[in-house]
């Protein structure tokens, strides 16, 4: 144990700033640009075999899985069985039951709707010769832990549900018809991030697209382009490939601006050039996107970016120089629907989007607790929503581990990586209501730290636990001093003693130099339950929670911003009162089915008049 604990310092240590730390924690690979390359989208219907005691990974006492339970083989197996003979099986997946990829498992049938564990999805496709080109398989998430096989050959592995990965498959690939398994296991524990409890559903399955996908045996990996707070756009190109080095890269903004370099001996180029004159400042007011266009080796991609800068100044926050109050609301990743399956298509987005930009009038979401998906991020952008981003880094983790920190890096890695070029992205958080402890507070220090290194051009941030002592609310927190914008969260009125008509006279002392973000607030109400004398779970409770709470947030000084918990209802096997919630959490100022709640005009009026 003392070996672990003193690896583990040894680590923490290194990430106070060398760069070979935040190198090691880079993708294999990024494909960046993923969506308008050549390849297959593989949505659409998979076939699946539950196996609940991973009898297709291992046997009992860890013994390697016996052959007839291995799904990932590459076998006709309706063949083999009408031969006869000694063998046999315990799954067929070519005749298994059909489940829509992407999209949780739990939504899909009856029997799924709590299932917590391992499945097995196959999907064959049909590939052609691939003529000298590379393939690669892009999932843009799999919940939790996903193993990966192409025609009987395990490609790879990869922990983190909300994060993408990239596998190449050159080698593995067949012309014609290729056989795709991937194992699904669900299941969380001390280990894992998050832990085992959270406040929301499991979701298990290949819940966002996967993409087969080819390039140049040299091609363009990731392509990243941002404007510098010294008004000058600068960027970075990483080609991957055998004539990787000494290639120059072309880089177009729109028609306004081009640039040139060239790549080192790692396949790497960095440029920059001084902002041309008609270029327009990307807004909540006018999210305005240019085309980008980076070229070389042959290869080219283009994506869609806003270019904005984001500061902090004293007490407040400062959008392309500018001080913005951030109007918000939390948003958890659940499409509008009795039955959610987490398939967040660009019309899930965009509906729940659309009551965030236009029903409240808001310019800023806090998309929480984990990275949501590419669609909606790139919708944000689209629409002009300022976002809040984070990594399950909930309640609690195993604080003391190495390995438990190495992969929170890497969540942050992926995350920043794939969202770099997103305007729309002006926050990274590093952790939500952590109980304060030494180890936490390390562990979270070494997030911080991980992402000025990858990224110094967004700001920090976390969702703290707030100490109140009677009617006087403070932040006890060593992470302060790691964060860009304070955050809390706050539920005087629902949860504690605090009557409702106590919760405005609530006084504050947060620090005077640094802005301060109510990230989370909020009571619960079922919608269409009114009238009952101000009870909670009354819409009328809700609707006087809000009122009082932000008659509360109008006397902090420091105050830039709030995101209230949360837009919709949403799933959550925590809360099982028989008659207001039923496995939902109720804390939506929305139903589930998009009816809207008193407190949703109360908060939409409160934003009328900032």
């Amino acid at each position: 144990m003392k070996t672990l604990l003193a690896a583990f310092w040894i680590f923490i240590g290194a990430l106070a700033g060398l760069p070979a730390v935040a190198d090691e924690l880079r993708p294999a690979f990024l494909l960046t640009g993923a969506q308008q390359r050549d390849g297959q989208d593989l949505s659409g219907q998979w076939t699946y075999s539950k196996d609940l005691y991973r009898t297709g990974l291992t046997d009992i006492n860890g013994w390697v899985a016996k052959s007839r339970m291995q799904r990932y083989r590459d076998l006709d197996v309706a063949a083999i069985e009408a031969r006869g003979g000694v063998d046999f099986f315990e799954f067929h997946l070519d005749r298994g039951p059909i489940i829509n990829v992407p999209g949780a498992w739990n939504a899909a049938a009856p029997e799924l709707r709590y299932y917590d564990g391992l499945i097995w999805f196959q999907r064959k496709f049909n590939a052609q010769a691939l003529g000298g080109k590379r393939a690669f398989l892009r999932f843009e998430a799999v919940n939790y832990r996903a193993w990966v096989y192409l025609n009987g050959k395990e490609i790879g592995r990869h922990e983190g549900g909300f994060t993408p990965f990239v596998l190449e498959v050159t080698e593995a690939l067949r012309s014609g018809q290729n056989r795709l398994v991937v194992g699904v296991d669900s299941s969380h524990d001390a280990q894992s991030i998050p832990t085992s409890i959270t406040d929301w559903d499991l979701y298990g399955g290949i819940t966002r697209p996967v993409r087969f996908i080819t390039t140049p045996t040299t091609f363009i990996d990731d392509a990243m382009v941002q404007l510098r707070p010294d008004g000058r756009i600068a960027g970075e190109v990483r080609l991957q490939g055998p004539h990787a080095a000494n290639q120059v890269v072309s880089v177009a903004i729109g028609a306004l601006a081009t640039a040139r370099a060239t790549t080192d001996a790692h396949g790497r180029a960095r440029f920059e050039l001084a902002a041309p004159r008609g270029l327009e400042r990307w807004s909540p007011e006018k999210p305005t996107l240019y085309e980008v266009r980076f070229a070389a080796a042959g290869d080219a991609v283009r994506d869609r970016v806003g270019f904005r800068t984001i500061a902090v100044k004293g007490n407040q926050i400062l959008l392309n120089g500018k001080p913005i109050w951030l109007r918000g609301i939390s948003l958890h990743e659940e499409e509008f629907g009795p039955n959610p399956a987490r398939n967040m298509t660009e019309t899930a987005s965009r509906a729940l989007l659309h009551e965030i930009k236009h029903g409240l009038g808001a310019n800023y979401v806090r998309l929480s607790h984990y990275p949501h998906s590419e669609t909606t991020v790139r919708l944000a952008d689209e629409m002009g929503l300022l976002v809040w981003s984070e990594i399950p880094v909930y309640w609690t983790v195993d604080w003391d581990n190495p390995a438990v920190l190495r992969k929170a890096l890497a969540m942050q890695a992926e995350t920043i990586y794939r969202d770099r070029n997103r305007a729309s992205v002006i926050m990274w958080s590093v952790g939500n209501e952590t109980p304060v402890s030494p180890s936490r507070t390390r562990f979270h220090s070494a997030m911080a730290d991980n992402v000025r290194q990858l990224d110094p051009s967004r700001l920090v941030s976390a969702a703290l636990l707030v100490k109140q002592d009677g009617d006087a609310l403070a932040i006890d927190d060593p992470l302060v001093g790691k964060l860009d914008v304070l955050a809390v969260n706050i539920y005087a009125g629902w949860y504690g003693s605090d009557t409702l008509d106590a919760v405005a006279k609530l006084k504050w002392k947060v620090p005077a130099d640094r802005p301060l973000i109510l990230s989370e607030f909020g009571a619960d109400a079922l919608a269409g339950y009114r009238n009952d004398g101000m009870k909670k779970f009354t819409e009328e409770y809700q609707a006087e929670y809000y009122r009082q709470t932000l008659a509360m947030a109008d006397a902090i000084p420091t105050l830039r911003g709030m995101s209230p918990w949360i837009l919709k209802d949403f799933r959550s096997p925590r809360r099982e009162h028989p008659v207001f919630q039923n496995g939902w959490n109720r804390k939506g100022i929305v139903s589930e089915l998009g009816v809207r709640k008193q407190a949703f005009g109360v908060l939409a009026d409160y934003y009328r008049g900032k």
